[in-house]
């Protein structure tokens, strides 16, 4: 398998939307801000981004495609029409069971809500009511997404990674043109028509879906829902993997709330800036490392081809550290002048750079162990072990409530972001240990050779671009054009260095390059 080859299909649309994604938040931090307006769309959009996470990008996956693949490819069996049939099963449980979860939602919206925010720190009930009615507008989100989930999980089975890559781009496209076409002068207004948004973008990314699976030759029908034994292994599944997959979502979650009830105005949106910025490397190399890994590693395992699975991950943990480690140190080092760039104009001033590149530069500590949790949890999922990541997942969430009560005061913003590192942190160092106890995944010598290579090979870029900030602060806060330009410049300039860095240390070889061609033709 050209593992670089695959990312570059799934992470390539994926790098697409979420480019369109900062065009999105450079549009809302223009008419709309650092304030309760945008802190109460976010709040609104959390839920349903969290429940995306969880499914599109986790639980549903890691449950549905292993066994997926195994109805498909069984010896004794009919191939995919027994996966078809297996699909229809778990789409006859699961609508009735989302259309109930979200009726519930819909009806506790005030108590959720609360939970999630703490009451806005006391801004009155006409200000907390409309962020409730935000809730409200999101919520079908939920359900819409969780089908897209299932639909995407087939394709994906099938080796179409890039349909179910491209769906994202629908919410980020949907939710420009409302910004575009529907922004009023009143911010409040603006964040009630971004809300709208996202249900349309639910519905569109559904479509989307069903279109491209009957183009494939899937028709989905619609049965009475019915608990075979292959539906019930599933749900056993889901919920664990929901769990383990999601922590890094779950901790948000948590961090966002305490923001909302303890700090000042404006902090849930600093949050929320410097996550969407530490998003696009996450969206990048791990959604698209942890999409190509495990029907891979099912595959491989499901033939007994223990080796070549055990290389996959190796390749899969070199791949992940390469493209990730110099993000991490570019975003602690040049989160100011970046944010400056996106964001920095209209109603996003100055003054609320700073605290946005704070939180940026501690969510960028635990950037590696976001990733690496999509890198190490196919080694559980493929072997129908969805118990073992819950349980640390668990773990790491007590880590991140602890350490966010122990930083929100002193660390203010930075505090909930910082303990949202440090618990993932801890989350990878426990799944890795396991992984290597049980003998499923043994680091080669290779991937130890290159590691600590390109660890040196980030901290020189790193310290060249923190003498070159200067040089591209002046532009980053002029016109459209400079600061997009300055921006990509920047970005470009610490590519190059840390190309020349990898080849100095030897982390990377010009031979490795001629492989890749050859393999690629």
């Amino acid at each position: 398998m050209n593992l670089a080859k695959a990312l570059g299909s799934v992470g390539g649309l994926t790098l697409a939307s979420r480019i369109l994604g900062l065009v999105r938040d450079s549009l809302f931090a223009r008419f709309v801000g650092a304030g309760f307006a945008s802190d109460a769309f976010l709040i609104a959009f959390r839920l349903p981004n969290m429940f995306r996470a969880l499914f599109a990008e986790g639980a549903f996956s890691a449950a549905f495609i292993p066994m997926f693949n195994r109805k498909v490819g069984a010896k004794d069996g009919n191939g995919l029409p027994d996966g078809i049939a297996f699909a229809e099963d778990a789409l006859s449980v699961l609508l009735p069971t989302l259309l109930v979860m979200t009726v519930l939602l819909e009806a506790t919206a005030w108590p959720v809500t609360w939970l999630l925010t703490g009451g806005f720190n006391d801004i009155g009930a006409e200000k907390f009511a409309f962020a409730v009615h935000l809730s409200r507008i999101t919520l079908p989100y939920l359900l819409l997404i969780s089908l897209v989930s299932l639909l995407g999980g087939i394709l994906n089975s099938l080796h179409k990674f890039w349909i179910n890559a491209a769906a994202p781009i629908l919410l980020n496209a949907t939710l420009i043109a409302a910004l575009l076409l529907f922004h009023e002068h009143e911010q409040l207004l603006t964040a009630r028509n971004q809300a709208i948004a996202v249900t349309v973008s639910g519905a569109l990314q559904l479509l989307w879906l069903i279109y491209a699976c009957r183009a494939s030759g899937v028709r989905l029908r619609l049965k009475r829902p019915q608990l075979n034994p292959d539906v019930k292994r599933l749900m056993s599944l889901i919920w664990p993997a929901a769990a383990g997959a999601g922590a890094v979502q779950i901790n948000l979650v948590v961090s966002t709330a305490l923001a909302a009830a303890l700090l000042p105005a404006g902090s849930v949106s600093y949050i929320y800036f410097a996550d969407r910025l530490n998003q696009l490397p996450l969206g990048l190399i791990g959604i698209g490392l942890g999409t190509v890994l495990l029907p891979t590693i099912s595959r491989q395992l499901g033939r007994g081809e223990d080796a070549e699975a055990m290389a996959t991950q190796n390749r899969g943990m070199e791949l992940a550290l390469f493209l990730t480690l110099p993000a991490t140190v570019a975003l602690i080092v040049c989160g100011g002048p970046i944010i400056a760039a996106l964001f920095q104009h209209g109603k996003f001033t100055a003054a609320q750079t700073l605290p946005t590149a704070q939180a940026l530069a501690a969510f960028s500590i635990g950037l590696p162990s976001y990733i690496l949790v999509k890198v190490l949890t196919p080694g559980y999922y493929a072997r129908s072990d969805t118990r073992t990541p819950v349980r640390y997942a668990t773990m790491s969430m007590v880590v991140n409530l602890v350490l966010n009560l122990a930083f929100i005061k002193p660390l203010g913003h930075m505090g909930p972001p910082l303990a949202t590192a440090i618990a993932s942190t801890v989350n990878v160092a426990m799944l890795y240990r396991t992984l290597v106890r049980r003998g499923h995944f043994v680091p080669d010598a290779r991937l130890v050779r290159r590691t600590w290579r390109l660890l040196v090979a980030a901290l020189i870029m790193g310290v060249v671009m923190y003498f070159l900030n200067d040089l591209f602060q002046p532009f980053v806060t002029g016109s459209s054009i400079q600061r997009w330009g300055a921006m990509l410049v920047l970005v470009a300039t610490g590519g190059v260095v840390y190309a020349i860095a990898t080849l100095l240390t030897g982390a990377f070889r010009l031979g490795d390059i001629s492989t890749l061609l050859r393999r690629s033709r």
